[in-house]
């Protein structure tokens, strides 16, 4: 890394620290569990930390868990700056670098992971199988392993700067009674995202180190401009690629910029937008409201995304311990199949398909069609008889990944250009 980029990341790095003061929600435990019991923090934010999941666990594992959930950009501020406040933190595979390089969390031992070896080859190599795409960006596997220079790179170690659990590919949604459905991987395009015939009714995620990916991705696929390596920009390719999107925005195509799932499915209900930067959940809750959403399978590839469970550099003692405890109980079955029914895959995918009826590894899972209403993970209906999976399978979709969700080495440069594009 070059010293322009260096002081970047250390800019990032000194930002993160006065953002630290951002307040929690922390979930604590019933105060009848004894002194004596260990209290493991684990701050994240809400897509794994419900509290249907906290319960279990404590009922599984008899120890006490504070869960501190938080938007994704405060939770990295606070976890860089105070590795203190924090015992296990849960987010993406993104903000690994930006944690190891403030030193606020340590390797794991994946001995003392006692589902390592079940852990599929997408976090460990890069792909789900030998002829799977391999994402541009910061695959997995590329900041996996901690080095003996103390460095992150893909060569086992025995040990790891995360332990790799749920993950998703993404795309956007687009509303079949306004737009023809596509046919995945063929015809449906990032493209669709910057054409003018959907002028005033397209929506993109207001997340910087996601919505860039999603913008770049579109403008590629449209023949505007090209892009060396499209997982790290260079800043005259980002100054090319925020001119597009300024006068896009200027000339009333963008409909907004979303901040929450509820916010995305709000615009695709009240029919503010009809295609989207769009998560699995804002897509089935769509359709749930009767919006017939259909999630995109671009030929282009996905964007991809890996979760992250990660140990503060300051946890140790009984406290360290428990949290092992955590990490294995989060691959021993219960915890990927409740996250299966809202569309995210865990990354020992058999043990969770055990605790899965037979209909919903089918749908989930294998790409295939379910003969009966799946529930979703706050027991109502989600998916209904005869539904289909957009993209198919797990292996299907993971063949296609584009680029994985990154921090560049121009992050901070893009951050500018990205708040400029939302006041322009």
């Amino acid at each position: 890394m070059d010293s322009e980029n260096k002081f970047k990341r250390r800019t990032f790095l000194k930002n993160s620290v006065k953002g630290a003061g951002l307040g929690l929600s922390i979930l604590k435990a019933p105060a009848i569990i004894a002194q004596k019991t260990p209290t493991l923090r684990v701050m994240g934010t809400h897509v794994t930390l419900q509290e249907e999941l906290r319960k279990r666990a404590m009922k599984d594992l008899k120890i006490n868990i504070e869960f501190q959930p938080m938007g994704r950009a405060a939770v990295l501020q606070k976890a860089s700056a105070q590795p203190e406040s924090f015992d296990l933190y849960e987010q993406w595979s993104d903000s690994i670098n930006i944690l190891w390089q403030a030193r606020a969390i340590q390797p794991i031992d994946t001995s003392r992971l006692e589902y390592w070896k079940e852990i599929n080859d997408l976090p460990k190599t890069g792909r789900i199988s030998d002829t799977a795409k391999m994402g541009a960006g910061d695959s997995p596997n590329k900041i996996l392993f901690a080095q003996k220079d103390g460095s992150l790179g893909s060569k086992d170690t025995g040990k790891v700067s995360f332990m790799p659990y749920v993950h998703n590919v993404d795309s956007f949604g687009y509303n079949t009674s306004k737009i023809p459905k596509g046919i995945a991987y063929e015809t449906e395009s990032w493209s669709w995202l910057l054409d003018d015939k959907y002028k005033g009714k397209v929506a993109l995620i207001n997340a910087p180190t996601i919505g860039i990916f999603d913008a770049a991705l579109a403008a590629q696929a449209s023949g505007l401009m090209t892009f060396k390596d499209i997982g790290n920009m260079t800043i005259s390719e980002i100054d090319k690629l925020f001119l597009i999107l300024r006068e896009k925005k200027q000339g009333g195509h963008f409909s907004g910029f979303w901040t929450s799932v509820p916010q995305s499915v709000d615009y695709m209900v009240s029919e503010r937008a009809w295609l989207e930067s769009m998560f699995s959940p804002g897509v089935s809750m769509s359709n749930g409201k009767g919006v017939p959403v259909t999630y995109a399978s671009p030929k282009e590839g996905y964007r991809a995304w890996y979760g992250v469970m990660c140990l503060s550099s300051k946890t140790n003692g009984h406290v360290k311990d428990a949290a092992y405890k955590y990490m294995n109980w989060w691959l021993s079955g219960y915890p990927g199949a409740f996250i299966a029914r809202q569309g995210y895959y865990i990354s020992n995918p058999e043990r969770s398909k055990a605790l899965m009826s037979k209909e919903e590894g089918k749908f989930w899972y294998e790409g295939k069609a379910t003969n009966m209403d799946l529930l979703g993970t706050d027991g109502k209906v989600s998916i209904k008889a005869g539904s289909l999976r957009d993209g198919g399978s797990y292996v299907k979709r993971f063949s296609n990944i584009a680029v994985w969700n990154t921090v560049m080495d121009n992050y901070d440069y893009s951050l500018d250009k990205w708040y400029e594009l939302l006041n322009t």
